[in-house]
């Protein structure tokens, strides 16, 4: 029972990050239709960000947060105006969207390269080895404190689709663009504060990614695939649906050291996609638009 509470806490902990890493992703596919291959160098990037203020200027990763999100947001929003705007709308803006933003990643990480060269980073703060006892287990401070803040940023989100006129716009938009415009919505505006949003979600992941584990400028293409995984298991667009299939992807992933080595763990999460895929292409818990 002990080590079953143990494997509990950490699926659970895990989800957390999962889907962190996973909001921003499934916010603009479920928007823009747009698969954002940027998104693993955005991570990556955000992941520096926090760790050139806490190691260059003694601010506190956590802290950080605030300055990192509106760094993010502007980072969508001018790729968004430069770059994805430009791109041909439906089926058609599909190939095109993904090497155009594929090749945002690959900018992003040779950046990195140059400026940080390939060494590993981490943010160890004077709190990173501490532990608190929950279930008879000890589990890592800097591992809930990303629980939580994974849970703020949810219900956060949650609040912004519904009970704002901006989440009304996004959501609408994100239904039927055409009608949006007949009525008087600014689709384009939408569009831009979406990816800019998405953006902003996933520099706060990088942020948290890296005060749990170490990181270098080729970083991020396994936070992507993670990312890809639990948006297409919660459904495409729906943002409930992301909670869910992060806390599955996390316990499938815990629960499979019992049975197999631990290098292969991270490929359960793949197989559950692939599974899902041939069963239920439209996800786990259905395809809903911004449910």
């Amino acid at each position: 029972m002990a080590r079953f509470a143990d494997l509990v806490v950490s699926a659970v902990l895990l989800a957390g990050l999962y889907a962190t890493m996973a909001y921003g992703l499934g916010l603009i596919y479920g928007v823009l239709r747009v698969v954002n291959l940027a998104h693993g160098g955005v991570i990556m990037a955000g992941a520096y960000v926090g760790w050139v203020l806490f190691d260059r200027l003694g601010v506190d990763p956590y802290l950080a947060i605030p300055v990192v999100l509106v760094a993010s947001f502007a980072l969508g929003v001018a790729m968004y105006h430069v770059l994805v705007r430009r791109l041909p709308r439906g089926a058609a803006g599909g190939p095109a969207s993904l090497l155009l933003l594929f090749g945002v990643w690959l900018v992003l990480r040779n950046i990195a390269y140059l400026v940080f060269s390939g060494n590993d980073r981490a943010i160890q703060t004077s709190y990173s080895s501490r532990s608190l006892a929950i279930l008879g287990t000890h589990v890592s401070l800097t591992r809930l404190v990303v629980l939580a803040i994974g849970l703020v940023l949810a219900i956060g989100l949650h609040l912004l689709l519904r009970r704002t006129l901006l989440g009304r716009a996004i959501r609408a938009v994100a239904q039927n663009a055409d009608s949006c415009t007949l009525v008087g919505i600014d689709v384009e505006r939408i569009y831009l504060l979406t990816f800019g949003i998405g953006t902003a979600l996933a520099g706060v992941a990088g942020v948290l990614f890296a005060t749990i584990f170490s990181f270098n400028p080729a970083s991020g293409a396994s936070e992507l695939l993670k990312s890809f995984v639990v948006v297409v298991l919660g459904g495409l667009g729906s943002m409930s649906g992301v909670v869910l299939a992060a806390l599955v992807v996390a316990a499938a992933e815990v629960f499979a050291v019992l049975i197999l080595p631990s290098y292969l763990t991270t490929a359960v999460g793949f197989l559950l996609l692939v599974l899902v895929l041939v069963l239920r292409p439209g996800g786990l818990f259905g395809h809903r638009v911004l449910a």
